[in-house]
């Protein structure tokens, strides 16, 4: 099985453990870093709708909780057969722990790939923590 077809499985696996009552659209989301370590996170709701979390959210959270810091590739998975790509918060904690060229495959609920795209294209002109440092 390929790292990609993993990593599709990996974030199917995880939209189904999503907690979305209240949108009934449950999110995966499965990465890999720089050290082949894989992992995952699915959304969770809450009725106060600001207060939720994104999968790929949580996917990175398990990721930095490991000591890893380097988002290779991410998978997401949604719910139907539209894209489903990284909110736009999403997109800029991806480019917090990766770069122009950190890879991202949208996949459908049957886990086809829709979107294989760089972050890049998605995020164009990102600010990133390089932006940060003085000099």
């Amino acid at each position: 099985m390929s790292e990609t077809d993993t990593l599709i499985k990996k974030a199917s696996e995880a939209r189904g453990k999503a907690y979305a009552p209240h949108s009934n659209h449950p999110v995966g989301a499965a990465l890999v870093t720089d050290t082949g370590a894989i992992y995952t996170g699915c959304n969770v709701e809450n009725a106060a709708y600001p207060l939720g979390a994104c999968a790929e959210a949580l996917a990175i959270g398990n990721m930095v909780l490991a000591g890893d810091t380097y988002i290779r590739k991410i998978v997401v998975a949604g719910p139907g057969e539209h894209l489903c790509t990284p909110c736009g918060g999403c997109r800029q904690k991806i480019r917090e722990f990766g770069d122009s060229k950190t890879e991202i495959i949208i996949c459908d609920k049957a886990g086809e790939i829709m979107l294989e795209t760089s972050l890049g294209e998605l995020l164009p002109h990102s600010f990133g923590p390089e932006n940060l440092k003085n000099g």
